[in-house]
């Protein structure tokens, strides 16, 4: 495949991809094409390297139908194939002193540079609003990279923030280090996506300065 190539289908992709909330029930998604989405979602970028997401899965068409009251109704949580709750680490920094341990191990960074590093973010984790902060601005990254990469594989997606987090935190145990950023349902479109309207770059774009 030449650049040029590779550059247009990512280009297809972002331009093709649009919030999908009819989805024709029981369409299974292999499980192979599940994992290499979430794969390609996990590969966006992250602050030091943290990954300060995680993605609950739920396909039990049971569990689909618990997150329905959740989300005040929603069908396309009962509806699609797949709901990914896409989760913010509040204590990512532990994930760090992994990384850069591991780093260390394969003499990928030397001893010195993980503890500066290791330190600065134990210093910034201390602050629970840097901490949130950081959880919802990473988990957003990879949120829109798991809808690009489902696009990519043939399926649909739309991005959800209307549900009860305090009741799906507690219906689906999650522990108090993670939080609800988003809800992205994945699935067959029942019918065609609609278009929405996008301001013009004259309105959205400031050079230099305002």
């Amino acid at each position: 495949m030449t650049q040029s190539n590779t550059a247009l289908n990512a280009e297809q992709v972002m331009l093709e991809r649009h919030s999908v909330r009819e989805y024709n029930r029981d369409v299974v998604i292999p499980e192979e094409t599940l994992n290499e989405i979430l794969t390609l979602a996990a590969s966006a970028p992250s602050s030091w390297n943290l990954q300060q997401w995680r993605f609950l899965v739920v396909k039990e068409q049971a569990n689909k139908d618990r997150l329905l009251p959740i989300a005040y109704g929603q069908k396309q949580v009962s509806d699609a194939s797949v709901v990914v709750v896409v989760l913010g680490d509040l204590q990512a920094n532990l994930t760090g002193h992994q990384i850069y341990d591991a780093a260390v191990a394969a003499g990928a960074v030397p001893q010195q540079v993980r503890d500066t590093l290791v330190g600065q973010i134990d210093g910034a984790y201390t602050s629970a609003q840097v901490a949130r902060d950081e959880a919802n601005k990473n988990a957003g990254l990879a949120s829109m990279q798991l809808m690009l990469a489902a696009k990519a594989k043939g399926y649909d997606t739309v991005p959800m923030g209307g549900f009860n987090a305090e009741a799906l935190v507690k219906e689906l145990n999650i522990p108090d280090r993670f939080f609800p950023v988003m809800l992205v349902p994945i699935g067959e479109a029942a019918k065609p996506a609609r278009a929405s309207g996008r301001l013009p770059l004259s309105e959205l774009v400031i050079n230099e300065s305002f």
